[in-house]
């Protein structure tokens, strides 16, 4: 599975992905956003086997994809949208980015935009859903600027609670997309 962008390239990961995405979610500042239990080296370790594992699911429903930069093949992060648990035409994006990569040169835009005409056009979603936290106001402009409505917001998690934070669901209509972005 690859999309791509004019700077990357989307992919399935591979097993020689993982020692990067363990550094960057080891990172300090990336931490700074997760549970504790989501920094863990087990913890990473796991979610990166399951990203593995999602390449060969049939019929396949979840696409975790390694961000890859076209000039360098630096991994720079992982998107994707997620199909389990949720109605036949809907997914929950997901975006995230190696720290060293956050606010730089739109990076995020321009995957998200990709992801976001992939689901719509290539698997036919009618709608694509986001869970975000109150004090990560980049991912909350981002979501704006693709259209995305905020429908709600939950007190969250307690670590989330202990920090003053909330999580904030989005929802994107294939509609309000096509009238941004015609596909």
């Amino acid at each position: 599975m690859e999309i791509i962008t004019k700077r990357f390239l989307l992919r399935d990961f591979l097993q020689e992905d993982e020692l990067a995405f363990l550094t960057y979610h080891a990172d300090s500042r990336y931490a700074a956003f997760c549970s504790p239990e989501e920094v863990m080296p087990d913890f990473t370790h796991q979610l990166f086997q399951r990203f593995i594992h999602w390449t060969i699911e049939v019929p396949r429903h979840n696409y975790q994809l390694a961000i890859v930069d076209r000039r360098n093949c630096e991994l720079v992060g992982c998107a994707g949208l997620r199909q389990d648990g949720y109605a036949a035409e809907q997914a929950e994006l997901g975006i995230e980015l190696a720290p060293q990569y956050w606010g730089r040169y739109a990076y995020a835009i321009e995957v998200g935009k990709a992801l976001i005409d992939f689901g719509f056009r290539d698997l036919g979603l009618k709608e694509i859903l986001g869970i975000s936290m109150s004090a990560n106001l980049r991912i909350s402009r981002l979501a704006k600027r693709y259209g995305f409505q905020a429908i709600g917001i939950q007190a969250g998690s307690d670590w989330m609670r202990m920090r003053g934070w909330s999580q904030i669901e989005w929802q994107l209509t294939r509609e309000s997309w096509q009238h941004l972005f015609p596909l």
